[in-house]
């Protein structure tokens, strides 16, 4: 066995994993001029060799731990998920997540930062927050509804972290819904306080506005492929709207009294 061979691995395996970083050993191999075997005596895996490479977080790699860690907590949740099958599922070292995400918290934080609808419903009220929820309640559904239909896989498995009361899981989108919450209850409690919409906690007006929309969105692939029933988007999004703020507004109130 040649006594160069773990430095012309390490030196093939940059610019192989510069080039593509999803490249495979027997592919770093070929680049070393060193059989399988050697390879894989010196590095038993990917991982092990992306860590002896340690290489820095570079371009993309943030986006690619977020990708696999999308899929790996989608298929075993979050608190079985193995920092070293993603690193691996990432082409890059167990060290660069850590480096990226410092633990599993911070992890699940950039997940709901990237694939949930909160930067949509933010821009939202802000480019229209001061108007009457007749215009601001269906932007913000509209908005938060092209966010997540595309991406209802992951949204459900977040959700079903979140709803599971996983403590990392907790620890990491805390912040994010605390936010949330303050701005669309905010927004709530002030028109409440106009007189505009009926007077009630602004958690429950904002689980009364926020519900029936997800619970069409999760179930909208069911619906289809069972029952056969496809509704437009919007059209769908626009009459649960209509019959939120019919629920939400002081007529109904009185109605009731």
């Amino acid at each position: 066995m040649p006594s160069q061979a773990p430095d012309a691995i390490l030196t093939a395996a940059k610019t192989v994993l510069a080039r593509d970083p999803r490249a495979t050993l027997d592919e770093v191999a070929a680049a070393a001029g060193v059989s399988r075997a050697t390879i894989y005596r010196y590095y038993p895996s990917r991982t092990a060799l992306l860590g002896a490479l340690d290489l820095e977080p570079g371009s993309g790699t943030r986006e690619r731990i977020l990708e696999a860690a999308a899929e790996l907590i989608g298929r075993d949740g979050l608190a079985r998920l193995s920092i070293d099958e993603l690193a691996n599922a990432a082409s890059v070292s167990r060290a660069s997540v850590y480096r990226v995400f410092p633990g599993k918290p911070a992890l699940f934080a950039a997940l709901v930062a990237e694939y949930s609808p909160f930067n949509a419903v933010h821009e939202t009220l802000d480019r229209v927050g001061d108007q009457a929820p007749e215009v601001v309640l269906p932007a913000v559904a509209q908005a938060v509804a092209h966010e997540i239909e595309p991406r209802i896989g992951i949204i459900r498995s977040l959700f079903f972290e979140l709803t599971g009361g996983a403590d990392d899981a907790l620890e990491g989108a805390t912040p994010t819904i605390r936010d949330l919450l303050a701005a669309v209850g905010g927004y709530l409690a002030g028109q409440m306080a106009s007189g505009r919409l009926r007077p009630m906690h602004p958690l429950l007006a904002s689980q009364m506005f926020v519900g029936p929309l997800f619970m069409h969105l999760i179930t909208r692939p069911v619906a289809k492929r069972i029952a056969g029933i496809e509704i437009p988007l919007d059209t769908a999004i626009d009459a649960l709207v209509a019959a939120i703020l019919e629920g939400l507004s002081v007529k109904a109130k009185e109605a009731q009294a």
